[in-house]
């Protein structure tokens, strides 16, 4: 536990010391005058933009409509990839017809979606859930066929064996087998989430960070548009260490993967 505890505040440590110095860099960057202030603000700039829009409520709320959006968009993302994939990893059939469109959609970029839901929804909200949706439902689904086929036979033979119907198979056999690489694939789908759901937003919206950006960029307001930035990786870091961090580590240990 001494040993835990002390890696962990080490670890801390570091990268507070790696962002100190990186502020410190930026400031001696904008201190020789390489660019214009209002290109490159100042780290005190971007500071007063941002307690500025907070003070204002602007900030908060946008946080809260961009992380609903995401909600909504991811839940209904997990869904479906979590049946797709399921299907493609236990059914070759579907594996060979709607796993191939699957793969092939893994390359189109998310933001490719916009034209086509603006059509089918407008400009709403809901055509950015759709977006949202489409841009992480291929890599959740591939995380979860691959988990499907990480499972060994002899666990699924064993199930068949004791009389185990298609829904125990699921149930008992499946999903706890695939959840290592599933998590994996959360993890994944969730940044393309975000992404799909920041470009989106820069695009079309009437609120939320991408709004927020688009604000900045129309008002040339470069400390805006670097405190949003900030914001965007900030609440990306705190999901990926507040969720999926925990996450990760208790398949690590259920697994028998966790380091000694």
């Amino acid at each position: 536990m001494r040993v835990f505890a002390a890696a962990n505040f080490w670890r801390v440590v570091r990268q507070v010391v790696f962002y100190v110095a990186l502020i410190a860099v930026w400031q001696v960057l904008y201190g020789l005058a390489i660019w214009k202030p209002s290109l490159f603000p100042s780290p005190q700039d971007v500071w007063r933009a941002l307690r500025s829009s907070a003070e204002s409520g602007v900030l908060w709320s946008s946080t809260t409509a961009s992380l609903g959006r995401l909600t909504i968009g991811f839940t209904l993302a997990f869904g479906v990839g979590l049946t797709v994939g399921i299907a493609c990893g236990t059914m070759r059939w579907i594996d060979e017809t709607v796993g191939s469109l699957v793969l092939g959609m893994q390359s189109l970029p998310s933001i490719a979606w916009l034209p086509l839901a603006a059509l089918w929804f407008g400009l709403t909200p809901t055509a950015i859930t759709f977006v949202v949706l489409m841009g992480s439902v291929s890599a959740i689904s591939t995380s979860a066929r691959d988990g499907v086929r990480t499972i060994p036979p002899l666990q699924r033979r064993a199930a068949q064996v004791f009389g185990a119907s298609r829904w125990q198979m699921v149930r008992h056999v499946t999903l706890p087998g695939m959840l290592p690489s599933m998590v994996r694939g959360l993890k994944l789908g969730w940044s393309f989430s975000w992404r799909s759901l920041m470009a989106a937003e820069l695009i079309y919206s009437t609120a939320g960070l991408g709004h927020l950006l688009k604000a900045g960029r129309d008002q040339n307001d470069m400390p805006l548009l670097f405190a949003v930035m900030g914001v965007i990786v900030a609440v990306g870091l705190a999901i990926d260490r507040l969720v999926f961090g925990p996450a990760e580590a208790w398949v690590r240990h259920r697994w028998g993967l966790a380091q000694a």
